[in-house]
């Protein structure tokens, strides 16, 4: 992104913390709908001029009674007009747009709520948003991201992002092909969704030459479920800045008997909740025969495993609590794991990784979803840096286990890594030892603490030396003193 979109934004959220919008989500939140409503203009804006080639006349979006609520008719109004204008047609117009099933975006915007305070600060924004290159997937894209940044440096009630690197580490160990239906039940602002879709662009060039993959792309591969509408706005919105034109995000408690799903997925990517605990009453019973108990992220792990098809995989970060907590609930879901399906990997991170919002230490675990079994050897890995600092600043620093933990786990089946001993970073643990450990999956239970023996002179020895040099002192201090 260039510079002078980068100010743009800047400047933009300086309008709204000025105007005393200051919460992140909300400003973003309010954002996204100025560029719904700008989008929308666009699109119609090409609709006329396709009309016009091709001599037809295409379904339109605005009607005659609502050509005011066009980005273009509307930008150039004094203040006072515009925000008359937004606030008793537009805004109404995008709320009625959620029945027009031909609008990706509009059934997001059902409940949408107009909340800029004053005409000039609304003019301000518009102004500024009206010079924003939106030009193509990549720059929409872009914006957006840079947008969601903040997010990073002003957490808000506990919302903040997954580390975008971290994201794409863990894409990139999972590898996400074509064919893959791919779930998030804890998506946010749906950044696990967005990098697998980048993913796929970069990497597999036949996507869009197959007119069912580019279909199965845009249409059925993606879905994610939160509990938080503004994030689900956020999120789809998201996405589709991403060229994900449809994409499956929805109001859900993951963790309810609302949620049927039952074997679906083929991948899943997940940062869920990791505290507070949740009613058992609304609790799915088939979640609680697996890991009876009340923490989120226990239940989640059980949620995988019956979301995930036969075959499935899953990586997803987890509190290093659910590796080596003694309660019955952790024992049973590391042990379904490990006796019923295939543990792949631990990768123990860092606790700084979550900084400034949160020190908890996290590890990620990749499984694969069997029935049937398939725990052979755990591949660990002791990610002690991800390229940043540890403190709250996290500055960004040479010293990234990130490329190695990413060619180690793809060439984990190589002698040199099945060989490894147990004083590196990466190394294996058979099944048999982790079952004798009850099931215990800390890296520091198995990880071996090369102890450097380091020989000292006798104490005596130090003592004549000291005493020698205090002598000295005495000396100088004497000839000091007959100078002076």
């Amino acid at each position: 992104m260039d510079s002078s979109t980068r100010s743009l934004i800047d400047r933009i959220w300086t309008y709204f913390w000025e105007g005393g919008v200051t919460n992140p989500l909300t400003v973003i939140e309010q954002i996204t709908y100025l560029l719904f409503v700008k989008g929308l203009d666009e699109i119609e804006t090409n609709n006329e001029k396709n009309d016009v080639l091709l001599g037809i006349k295409s379904k339109r979006i605005f009607d005659e009674q609502h050509q005011i609520c066009r980005w273009s008719k509307f930008k150039d109004y004094p203040a006072e007009k515009m925000f008359k204008t937004m606030s008793e047609d537009v805004f109404p117009f995008i709320k009625n747009l959620a029945n027009d099933k031909n609008s990706g975006y509009a059934k997001y915007m059902e409940d949408a709520i107009f909340i800029i305070p004053t005409p000039i600060m609304l003019q301000k924004v518009v102004t500024a948003m009206d010079k924003l290159e939106m030009k193509d997937r990549d720059t929409k894209g872009d914006v957006y991201e840079n947008l969601l940044a903040k997010l990073s440096t002003a957490g808000v009630n506990g919302q903040f992002r997954t580390p975008r690197h971290i994201i794409r580490m863990m894409v990139e160990l999972m590898k996400p092909t074509p064919e893959d239906i791919i779930v998030d039940p804890a998506c946010g602002t749906a950044g696990f969704l967005v990098e697998a879709g980048e993913y796929l662009r970069k990497n597999k060039d036949d996507l869009f030459l197959s007119e069912n993959l580019t279909e199965h792309f845009n249409n059925t591969m993606f879905y994610g479920f939160d509990m938080d509408r503004t994030m689900l706005r956020i999120g789809a919105m998201n996405l589709m800045q991403h060229g994900i034109e449809n994409p499956n995000i929805m109001y859900k408690d993951s963790l309810s008997e609302d949620n049927e799903d039952n074997g679906k997925y083929t991948l899943v990517l997940a940062n869920p909740p990791f505290k507070g605990s949740i009613d058992a009453e609304r609790t799915s019973k088939d979640l609680l025969a697996v890991t009876k108990t009340k923490k989120t992220e226990l239940l989640f792990l059980a949620l995988f495993l019956r979301s995930l098809k036969i075959g499935g995989r899953c990586a997803s970060i987890v509190p290093d609590g659910v590796l080596f907590g003694s309660s019955n609930a952790h024992k049973a879901i590391r042990k379904e794991i490990i006796e019923n399906h295939k543990l792949e990997a631990i990768i123990s991170m860092p606790s700084g990784v979550f900084k400034p919002y949160a020190g908890v230490s996290t590890a990620i675990i990749i499984f694969t979803k069997t029935t049937q079994g398939g725990t052979d050897k755990v591949w660990f890995y002791d990610m002690t840096a991800d390229g940043f600092s540890l403190d709250d600043q996290r500055q960004p620093v040479k010293e990234n286990d990130i490329p190695d933990i990413i060619k180690r786990f793809n060439n984990r089946n190589s002698e040199e890594e099945q060989t490894r001993k147990r004083t590196e970073k990466s190394f294996f643990v058979t099944k048999e030892e982790i079952v004798e450990n009850d099931y215990d999956l800390s890296i520091n239970k198995y990880k071996e603490i090369v102890v450097e023996k380091k020989e000292y002179e006798k104490p005596e020895v130090i003592l004549k030396r000291v005493l020698e040099m205090e002598d000295e002192i005495q000396q100088k201090l004497k000839e000091l003193e007959d100078v002076l």
